[in-house]
């Protein structure tokens, strides 16, 4: 994208002083505002340059791709991709001041590939018609409310024994929960990845994180919701939530992701606001 090019050049301004970023208050200002600040160190002239610099001039530049598809309206045409990219940007930012380096490399390919995919998706739309904002726009942000409820909902307490299937009790009531939630807004559906982590081989790994995924889509129907508003995929042993080989580590990459995905309905088109 032109506009996006453009901007690539001011991060050679802002190199030296990375993350100067505020935002609004929770629940205020725009989505292009609600980053987690991040206070990262300037570079000093006299400083080598280690591998945490150029994961945070990759933040930076993650920051102002996201920035650019929100000013040319993603925000409106795919509202769940937008929080849930700025959620991720902001996990990113806490891992790259929490030292999580190695972490922070793992989200920030996710970001890009998410990020790419919101561009084409973006540059498709845009070239038959226009984001436009709702009209009802309170409307409007009681779903971004909503998505950012779910997102947290779904993707906390989502971890599973060793080469285990079973859901644990408090993630069954989270899922629960979500259901009810998800039978008001018929607009939103599911996007559900299982995951294993690096013990076993890959083959079994893909099918362990694919039976993950369906037991969660499983229970997800049994409190309601259909079948057909929920998508299963696996990614096995690959892109791990962290790196390393403790049994903490392992137990937090046995997992489900999931993603909320908000439908293109005819509703959404009369009043502006096209979706996903």
């Amino acid at each position: 994208m032109n506009s996006f090019i453009t901007h690539i050049a001011l991060t050679v301004s802002v190199a030296t002083c990375i993350g100067c970023t505020s935002h609004a208050e929770h629940g205020t200002g725009g989505l292009a505002e609600q980053y987690t600040a991040a206070d990262f160190s300037p570079v000093m002239p006299d400083e080598p340059l280690g591998p945490e610099h150029g994961l945070r001039f990759d933040w930076q530049l993650a920051k102002l791709h996201l920035d650019s598809l929100i000013r040319e309206g993603a925000k409106w045409c795919f509202p769940a991709a937008v929080v849930q990219a700025l959620e991720k940007q902001n996990r990113i930012a806490r891992e790259l001041e929490g030292g999580l380096l190695l972490d922070a490399a793992n989200d920030l390919v996710i970001q890009r590939k998410r990020l790419n995919e919101l561009e084409l998706q973006l540059d498709y739309v845009t070239s038959q018609t226009r984001c436009q904002p709702p009209m009802n726009q309170s409307q409007f942000q009681m779903q971004l409310a909503i998505i950012d409820q779910l997102f947290d909902l779904l993707n906390v307490d989502n971890q599973f024994a060793y080469d285990s299937t079973e859901i644990n009790p408090k993630y069954m009531g989270k899922l629960a929960q979500a259901s009810n939630i998800l039978r008001e807004h018929p607009t939103l559906n599911l996007s559900v990845t299982g995951h294993a982590d690096s013990t076993g081989d890959e083959s079994y790994n893909q099918k362990l994180a694919m039976r993950r995924a369906k037991q969660v889509k499983r229970y997800l129907t049994i409190f309601g919701l259909e079948p057909n508003r929920i998508k299963t995929n696996s990614l096995g042993s690959a892109l791990p939530l962290f790196e390393g080989d403790t049994p903490g580590v392992h137990l937090t990459n046995r997992r489900v992701s999931i993603e909320i995905i908000s439908t293109q309905d005819h509703a959404a088109q009369q009043q502006g606001g096209r979706y996903e």
